[in-house]
């Protein structure tokens, strides 16, 4: 009796219709996050020409706006990689994140450098940012190492 009942649960909701769900969400995915990347492009670029005075405000501004597109992109890989793949990459999200604290550092760096006007306390909580943000990348990298020393190991 149990075993029909599980039978039927199965027949209700077959697995080819929450895998064809799940395929049309990552389609969705990967074409929102393309076009998100695009108007970032463009948006960036437009921002490059607008701001004043370009070096150093507009270039420290661009480098920032690439970096986000970088993210994007690297999480429409993830998106490709699990529709493809069907699994979910973890070296992927680890190299998100060393994308997004270095943009950090580079953005918490700049503001330092150019603001001249700060308080003791605002260069005290900058300093402890770029302190934080460079263990996150370390502990990132080595993550990445580690993940790729175990795909070694499992591959021998």
């Amino acid at each position: 009796m149990a075993k029909e009942t599980k039978e039927r649960h199965k027949v209700l909701i077959p697995g080819r219709w929450v895998e064809r769900v799940e395929e049309l969400f990552h389609v969705i995915l990967g074409v929102f996050l393309l076009g998100i990347a695009v108007a970032a492009l463009y948006f960036s670029v437009v921002r490059v020409f607008d701001t004043s005075p370009f070096f150093p405000t507009g270039m420290i501004q661009a480098i920032n706006d690439i970096l986000f597109i970088i993210i994007i992109l690297e999480i429409l890989r993830t998106v490709v990689a699990r529709y493809t793949d069907g699994v979910f990459q973890l070296q992927n999200f680890l190299i998100i994140g060393v994308i997004a604290a270095v943009r950090h550092i580079l953005t918490v760096g700049a503001s330092m450098t150019l603001a001249s006007g700060k308080s003791q306390a605002d260069f005290d909580r900058a300093v402890i940012e770029l302190g934080i943000s460079t263990g996150i990348v370390v502990a990132l990298v080595f993550a990445i190492f580690l993940s790729k020393a175990s795909n070694n190991l499992k591959v021998k």
